[in-house]
């Protein structure tokens, strides 16, 4: 059976890793344990945490195991990689309330059972209580500020207008947290995504120079699209992995709908297909390249939301673009019956209500180009209104261009 690192290696999901000779002579001999770090800083988890929880899955699945580390002390801090502006610090109890979602999105990938099971910690509980002067006298002494400084992660912030030494705090205490692990947990490996490097090698060089021995970092690549931008983007935001924020359905639909070019990548990422089945979707091409695209986007959705979302995003998929007829299924949105005005509303204020358009300047372009359909009828006239009676049976269904459809009730 090949190593974690083979396995790995042979999907790209290894970006950078320092003494790499080193981790598959480790990894080969012996099984670890490995921690990636998840802040806190929303009630739930989106597509950027993906890939790293997809290498932590493998890693069990080699028999090594899985350290969930819960940002509850460093969220009070917040990240400054890769932002403009200082993050907005959250209280106790927002972090408590996030933690507990997470969690839960969590266990979708590893399992908490058997000897190599998952556990989950929370660096509140060290962290916290943390004596300052103590910390800098035993710790800060090995971080050297010029290279702080140097780290990508601090540049931009330099950039556009500088940074606080509160944020300063944060490298000093995700390389605390590595060292807490390898000292309690016998943690070696420290995971995450690319974004996080300069941190994650903080750690191993602390580590190195307090216990001489072995500690790693393994970075993972980014999802990109064929023009270089970061996947996981709708029109409504971020895609998540609540489905109250992302539904099973639109989650669906977005790897239904990704490039041809990004299919190889997608299915070698995020999906457990074996290396054979990946290679022959990806070489699929025309209109069979759509069997790849389908394949993918239940994988992923059974992964996320369970096989039974996954069945019913599928099959609304294919009754609304290849039979072309409605399904009870359908994403529901809520049209506030406050933004009537004698039983009637512009489709300009629908679209922009049910965040379909930002604008109504944006949803007369949309009118205007033909791409809205109310009941299967194009509008055409950006002063159309809709009235209470066009709901006779407890919905409207809007369309929008070829990929989006929409079932709106009024309350």
């Amino acid at each position: 059976m090949n190593t974690v690192y083979e396995e790995l290696k042979s999907r790209d999901l290894i970006k950078q890793l320092p003494f790499e000779d080193e981790f598959k002579e480790l990894v080969k001999n012996e099984k670890i344990s490995v921690y990636l770090g998840i802040d806190p800083t929303a009630d739930s988890i989106h597509i950027g945490h993906f890939i790293p929880l997809m290498l932590m899955s493998y890693f069990q699945k080699h028999g090594h195991k899985p350290i969930i580390l819960m940002g509850g002390g460093t969220a009070m801090i917040g990240d400054p990689s890769n932002k403009t502006d200082m993050r907005k610090m959250l209280s106790l109890e927002d972090i408590e309330n996030n933690v507990k979602n997470i969690k839960e999105q969590v266990s979708r990938f590893v399992s908490f059972e058997g000897d190599n099971g998952a556990v989950i910690v929370n660096n509140a509980d060290w962290i916290l209580d943390l004596n300052y002067m103590d910390f800098i006298r035993n710790y800060g002494i090995h971080f050297n500020v010029n290279r702080m400084l140097d780290a990508d992660c601090f540049k931009m912030r330099m950039e556009k207008g500088g940074l606080t030494f509160f944020e300063m705090n944060y490298m000093l205490m995700q390389s605390y947290d590595f060292l807490h692990l390898f000292e309690n947990y016998n943690c070696k490996l420290q995971i995450g995504g690319d974004d996080q490097w300069s941190n994650m090698l903080a750690g191993v060089d602390l580590i190195r120079k307090l216990h001489k021995s072995g500690s790693f970092c393994l970075t993972c690549p980014l999802l990109l699209t064929s023009n270089g931008v970061k996947m996981g983007k709708t029109e409504k935001g971020a895609l998540w992995l609540d489905p109250k924020k992302t539904s099973p359905y639109e989650f669906y639909q977005y790897w239904r709908n990704i490039g041809d070019s990004e299919v190889n990548s997608v299915l070698r990422m995020l999906t457990h297909l074996e290396m054979d089945e990946v290679n022959r979707l990806s070489s699929l091409k025309d209109e069979k390249t759509n069997e790849a695209k389908k394949i993918a986007a239940y994988e992923i959705t059974k992964l996320i939301h369970g096989e039974e979302e996954a069945i019913k995003a599928k099959k609304t998929s294919e009754d609304l673009f290849e039979k072309k007829s409605n399904n009870e299924d359908m994403p529901i949105v809520t049209l506030s019956k406050e933004l009537l005005v004698n039983d009637q509303i512009s489709v300009l204020n629908i679209l922009t209500a049910i965040n379909v358009a930002p604008s109504k300047g944006q949803a007369r372009i949309l009118v205007s180009q033909g791409g809205i359909s109310i009941d299967a009828a194009k509008i055409i006239d950006e002063k159309a209104i809709i009235h209470t009676s066009d709901f006779e049976k407890g919905y409207i269904v809007l369309r929008k261009g070829k990929k989006v459809f929409l079932k709106i009730i009024i309350e």
